[in-house]
């Protein structure tokens, strides 16, 4: 099966992949949608005629996007919280179009765990997106063809899921290891849906975002920045080469979410615009998705762990 690739490059924006697309009368949701990659995304496809929904924690947090942004609105969503995802879902009428799982977390520097009894990365980047996803399942399907959208990271390159400890109870608990473990299972959500959902008309894909600076990193201590290049011994922040945009990290995002050169795919992996290979991951392997990400098997077990904790 070859790889599918798409005229934009590394550079091109949210709203130039979108240029000339007509989304009016899609209903879509981004998760998150209030800062960093999630309000370029917002705006890209607003700006398309989309109705888009900004879920965050606190609604009004997104009152200044609203008021910028027609076609926008904002619903009260805390992923990490069940009573939260099972209102926004009940909350919800007639079909929807897209999801996009923008909503995360990244590298909490001691391991947390929520009222569930799962890590906080685990929690929020997955778990929470995956109850998210099963409770509008009737909302997607409604649409006749529908996509979700899952924002996961390079990071998943480093390390599959651990069934034996995914919680970190027995193991060390490692921040980068943790947010690599909840990537590697954001990939797998978007390989279940694919599997699991298609007789429904509902596509799924996962994509990384790449390199920007948002409010993602800001538990990354000032070391773990200088290593990246992106901060001075001063502490000021630096910008390399390899970093994007807010508006060209959203890109990818928005080119799954509602481009129709992604029709009908489903179940695969982006970054940059285009594609990624399978590859064999580990500590030196700079982009693709590893194998163990894009796991069947794997996708499969993942979906039924999680399954009975949100049905």
């Amino acid at each position: 099966m070859s790889l599918i690739t798409t005229p934009f490059g590394k550079r091109a924006t949210a709203s130039e992949v979108l240029a000339g697309v007509d989304l009016s009368g899609r209903r879509m949701i981004v998760t998150g949608g209030a800062s960093g990659l999630g309000v370029e995304t917002v705006r890209a496809l607003a700006g398309a005629g989309a109705e888009v929904t900004v879920a965050v924690r606190d609604p009004a947090a997104a009152d200044w996007l609203v008021k910028e942004v027609p076609g926008a609105r904002a619903a009260a969503l805390d992923l990490t919280d069940p009573a939260s995802v099972r209102a926004f879902c009940a909350d919800w009428t007639g079909p929807l179009d897209a999801l996009v799982a923008n909503a995360g977390v990244m590298m909490l520097p001691t391991r947390q765990v929520t009222a569930q009894g799962w890590e906080a990365q685990l929690d929020t980047n997955y778990l929470g997106h995956f109850a998210l996803a099963v409770g509008l399942r009737d909302a997607l399907r409604q649409a006749g063809t529908s996509r979700v959208v899952v924002l996961s990271s390079g990071a998943q390159l480093r390390c599959g899921f651990d069934f034996e400890d995914p919680q970190f109870e027995h193991r060390p608990y490692d921040p980068f290891t943790a947010y690599a473990q909840s990537k590697t299972a954001d990939v797998l959500l978007a390989v279940g849906i694919a599997r699991k959902w298609a007789e429904d008309g509902i596509t799924a894909n996962a994509c990384a975002p790449g390199w920007i600076h948002t409010n993602l990193t800001r538990h990354l201590d000032p070391a773990t920045m200088r290593a990246f290049g992106a901060m001075d011994d001063d502490g000021n922040l630096l910008t390399p080469d390899y970093y994007k945009t807010p508006a060209e990290g959203a890109a990818t995002t928005v080119l799954l979410a509602g481009s129709p050169l992604l029709d009908g795919v489903s179940g695969r992996y982006f970054e940059d615009n285009q594609e990624s290979a399978v590859v064999a991951g580990g500590p030196d392997v700079m982009e693709g998705v590893a194998a163990w990400s894009a796991d069947p098997a794997a996708a499969d077990r993942l979906w039924d762990l999680a399954y009975p904790l949100v049905a």
